[in-house]
């Protein structure tokens, strides 16, 4: 037992040639295949970002040359995107970045990351539903429905508000989805991405007749400088490959797939984005484009408000398959570091005939719709972001470390341009770390000290390592 680890202590790692399966009652079923994989990337990368946060960096930020800040924002995440195609084409496990990291850095690295990610990805399911309740109280309002304000938003949100009601049913609804299988489920989540594209490409294909070149004029109102602020904003638009690869234990052939699917989807919705970016700013000058609803206001200044319904729709069914994408990342990782013993065996115990892991869904879907429910979307995503990055530098690290380390490991996908394409990542990743705010830090710093404890009181005793390691029996993981 004591050979299939590497390190002592904190350090201890398994050797990435003798990572196994859990238990049969830990094992979730293969049964993703590349363009379902690659329909789950594009559905998290693709949401609010082409839906309202292009017109805000346009208007206020970068003016035409926002679709210079997406394409630096995509660089830079390329650059972490192949890093993670990498490890997925190594290692075919649910948990992407906690389990790459567990592997090559060490289980205190493992477990940083994998801990703080369960926050984030659980923050960002409630983000996103809380900005799927503002759309659909749009259509609502449009259609002359009026409902009662007690269901409307969070305390404090406006008059009467006592709960997003709309927004904890989405998170029990993408819970209850995910639980029906992983299969069934992703057969959802491609149907709704294909007719979120399909939306995407009829406002860029209406909208291309109504340019005039006139509006991109000047080109770069607010300098080159606003392009790159504009790229630290817009960068949370174009990363959802990563919680995707969290899925790599379900694809049919992980070491194959995963790494074109990451490629695939990030390239799909970049080139979505350029074309968007290109049709908005176009159509209308910069400075009257709506921070909040930037091709709505964009088509009605042409004539084309018909369209704007046509364009909420398009927003809650693009935001809602991000729902779906990081619910099932933070579920994955949840259940992995469960399954390696860093918390408790009894989580990681998947459904007899689904093969998911259905208890750490319905906590997941628990704890975003209360946050979803009672807590303002400003508060709510504070609680993001600062984990994602620090993913990504963990990521890029760890892939430079094992190129050197065992530079002859098989490898399905190599990173381009190493070392210098992932060492980009890191530093475009620490760079962008430094535009948050003071109180996500503190927020991080509270989380991350409760993590300290956790580990040092459970994991670090109970871990599936150390339990190899002083010649314990494993637990029991029903």
């Amino acid at each position: 037992m004591a050979g299939l680890r590497t390190g002592q202590g904190i350090l201890r790692r398994k050797p990435i040639e003798q990572i196994e399966e859990g238990a049969p009652t830990e094992q979730l079923s293969k049964t993703l295949g590349l363009w379902q994989l690659t329909a789950i990337g594009v559905g998290g990368i693709i949401g609010a970002g082409i839906f309202s946060l292009a017109g805000a960096v346009a208007n206020g930020t970068a003016g035409p040359a926002v679709l210079v800040s997406f394409l630096i924002a995509g660089i830079a995440s390329a650059a972490a995107a192949f890093s993670y195609a990498e490890f997925a084409g190594m290692i075919p496990k649910a948990g992407s970045a906690y389990t790459y990291g567990y592997a090559v850095l060490g289980e205190l690295a493992g477990w940083f990351i994998g801990w703080d990610l369960l926050l984030e990805y659980t923050a960002i399911v409630a983000v996103v539903a809380i900005g799927i309740s503002g759309y659909f109280g749009f259509l609502v309002e449009a259609l002359g429905a009026e409902l009662p304000a007690w269901m409307l938003g969070a305390p404090g949100t406006g008059e009467g508000h006592k709960v997003d009601l709309f927004a904890v049913v989405l998170c029990l609804f993408i819970a209850y989805l995910l639980t029906l299988g992983i299969k069934n489920a992703a057969r959802f989540e491609t149907v709704v991405v294909v007719l979120k594209v399909l939306v995407v490409l009829l406002v860029i294909a209406v909208g291309v007749f109504h340019i005039d070149t006139a509006n991109y004029n000047p080109f770069f109102p607010y300098g080159i400088g606003g392009a790159f602020t504009g790229a630290a904003t817009v960068f949370f638009a174009v990363f959802g490959y990563d919680a995707m690869s969290t899925a790599a234990e379900e694809s049919k052939d992980s070491q194959k797939h995963m790494p074109k699917a990451i490629v695939y989807s990030l390239a799909i919705s970049m080139v979505l984005y350029v074309l968007a970016c290109l049709v908005l700013t176009g159509m209308q000058n910069y400075k009257e484009v709506d921070k909040e609803s930037g091709f709505s206001t964009a088509f009605e200044s042409v004539g084309l408000g018909g369209l704007a319904n046509v364009i909420a729709i398009g927003a809650i069914i693009g935001i809602l398959t991000v729902m779906f994408t990081f619910m099932l990342g933070v579920t994955r990782v949840w259940f992995s570091m469960s399954r390696d013993g860093l918390l408790p065996h009894w989580f990681a115990k998947t459904h007899p005939t689904r093969h998911v892991p259905t208890r750490v869904t319905w906590i997941v879907g628990v704890l975003s719709a209360a946050i979803a429910g009672f807590m303002p979307i400003g508060e709510a995503a504070e609680l993001t972001n600062i984990g994602i990055l620090l993913a990504f530098v963990v990521v890029c690290v760890a892939v430079i470390v094992l190129r050197y380390r065992q530079p002859d490991l098989p490898r399905s996908f190599k990173c381009p341009g190493m070392p210098v394409v992932p060492a980009i990542g890191v530093i475009f990743s620490l760079w962008l770390i430094t535009f948050l705010q003071w109180q996500t830090w503190a927020r991080f710093a509270v989380w991350f000290g409760i993590g300290l404890v956790v580990y040092f009181a459970y994991s670090y005793r109970k871990s599936n390592l150390a339990r190899e390691g002083s010649g314990d029996l494993p637990a029991d993981k029903g």
